[in-house]
């Protein structure tokens, strides 16, 4: 992971970007390179565009690592940190086979 974050730096440094990656500006972010992902699902029976699938997945994970090391989160450990909260909102006795959210289980 170190790598990946140390590329993402090189490339935003030699840029100047870092003055527009606040918080704010990389959840925004964030947001938007979702919707495009979403624009390949928008319309029924329509195949989506796995390249463009795989691009954008890229331009959203490269913000959320941006975003985590803004704040000093450990990747690994916030994602483990939620998946133990999840175990207590989704028991799987309640939650097996079921798409509901927690309150409605």
């Amino acid at each position: 992971m170190d790598d990946i974050i140390k590329k993402l730096h090189e490339f935003r440094n030699e840029r100047n970007w870092k003055q527009f990656h606040q918080p704010k500006n990389l959840a925004m972010s964030i947001m938007i390179e979702a919707a495009e992902l979403l624009e390949n699902y928008q319309w029924e029976g329509q195949n989506e565009d796995v390249d463009n699938v795989k691009e954008e997945l890229a331009d959203i994970m490269s913000y959320c690592l941006l975003l985590c090391e803004e704040y000093k989160f450990d990747v690994k450990e916030i994602i483990a940190e939620k998946i133990e909260k999840n175990k207590v909102k989704y028991p799987i006795d309640k939650a097996y086979g079921k798409a509901d959210k927690y309150n409605k289980l």
